[in-house]
């Protein structure tokens, strides 16, 4: 029998099949019933994984990137609002307030913080109670009655202008990165085989990380800072990128060029952030995803392996988040700087002893908890998500 089964993604084979790859373990696995030696395990998953094109797994990815961003955004938000107000950022506005008619009963508020008493015809100012955030909840709280419902979803549209640019080079990138180099040291190196994940991961997202960076910005800033009036539609992602770049507009063409690396402000502290965290990622990930399929019968079916996937992307996303947290507050602060001479000197080492100075450990660790409610459910269904549009194409491509 070849290394696949009928009715599962196609990376179960391959990825079954490399369960027991490590320097100690056994040359060959029994599977149903006979031997698969690692000839044919090597076989199958050139029929299936690497049949698929660039273009197929870029596919994949972005379909996965999309419902991921969907979700999850609001997480992103709650924690980019901690971070910038660590970093200083005022929140300070107008109650949103419900508005009675002059002949309805109000109920007792006597009870309630004066921001939270409806007062007739007016939106009285924020206190400082109503205007700093306590935790994820608070900001999720206060931004739904300052801001509206639909806030919470500030920067989607750049999460979405991001998803198929960014993890469309990202998970193929990998992917193709890590069948190259594992089936180089299977060859050569075998010790080294355990390590791929983490060097294929880090090469991966540092290319995806380089190329689509501006519109990372634009997506912390958007959501970092609200509207003046939450009635007024905040601007989007080409706004915010033409107000970064029109203070530093000038008639010297040299200098207009110049300006525009304005734009990847803060890309070595995103690159720190990013690499760590998809080597730990990965590295974690895999050795979980193949011990679980590893242990699967022939009566496992899509659905289980599924399970499987999101449960090592949940678990793995969510130590890498909460590892790699310090580098991100230290990103988001870069990010949202203001004083553009400031912002062009600052470097990430710097940036992480004044966090330190400032707040210590709790500094470095602000939104952590929003961080890792983002990273664990949103790299387990990018992950899921993937492989199965990715056995879908493949399927499709082996029946006809």
């Amino acid at each position: 029998m070849g290394g696949t089964r009928p009715g599962l993604p196609s990376w179960i084979g391959a990825a079954a099949s490399r369960v027991e790859s490590s320097p100690v373990s056994a040359p060959a696995m029994v599977r149903d019933g006979g031997e698969e030696s690692p000839v044919q395990s090597s076989h199958s998953k050139a029929l299936s994984d690497v049949n698929l094109g660039f273009g197929e797994r870029a596919l994949a990815a972005a379909g996965a990137a999309i419902v991921s961003a969907i979700l999850v955004n609001p997480l992103d938000v709650a924690k980019t609002r901690l971070q910038a107000q660590a970093a200083g950022v005022p929140y300070d506005g107008f109650c949103r307030m419900a508005y009675f008619e002059t002949n309805s009963m109000l109920p007792d508020m006597r009870g309630l913080p004066s921001c939270s008493r409806p007062i007739l015809g007016a939106e009285p100012p924020c206190t400082q109670e109503c205007s700093r955030y306590k935790g994820t909840l608070d900001v999720f709280y206060k931004v739904i009655r300052q801001e509206g419902f639909a806030r919470l979803w500030r920067g989607t549209n750049a999460s979405l202008a991001l998803a198929v640019p960014t993890v469309g080079i990202y998970l193929p990138c990998y992917d193709m990165l890590r069948n190259i180099m594992e089936e180089f040291t299977s060859k050569n190196a075998p010790s080294a085989t355990s390590y791929v994940p983490l060097l294929a991961g880090s090469m991966a997202r540092s290319l995806a990380c380089i190329t689509c960076y501006p519109v990372e910005l634009a997506r912390t800033r958007m959501q970092a800072f609200k509207g003046a009036e939450s009635t007024v539609r905040p601007p989007g992602v080409w706004k915010t990128l033409v107000g970064i770049l029109s203070p530093l507009k000038s008639t010297n063409n040299i200098q207009s060029l110049q300006s525009y690396r304005f734009l990847w402000t803060g890309l070595g502290a995103q690159l720190a952030r990013d690499v760590p965290f998809s080597a730990i990622c990965w590295s974690t990930l895999e050795p979980i995803r193949r011990r679980i399929l590893g242990l699967m019968t022939d009566e496992a079916n899509a659905t289980c392996v599924v399970g499987a996937n999101f449960s090592a992307g949940f678990v793995a996303g969510s130590i890498a988040a909460a590892a790699t947290c310090p580098l991100d507050v230290a990103r988001t602060r870069r990010q949202i700087e203001k004083d553009r001479t400031r912002a062009l000197k600052m470097t990430t080492k710097q940036t992480l002893l004044e966090i330190w100075r400032d707040g210590g450990m709790k500094g470095l660790f602000t939104g952590i908890g929003p961080r890792v409610a983002r990273a664990g459910p949103s790299v387990g269904i990018v992950v899921s998500f993937y492989e199965v549009v990715k056995y879908s194409l493949h399927h499709r491509q082996f029946s006809e």
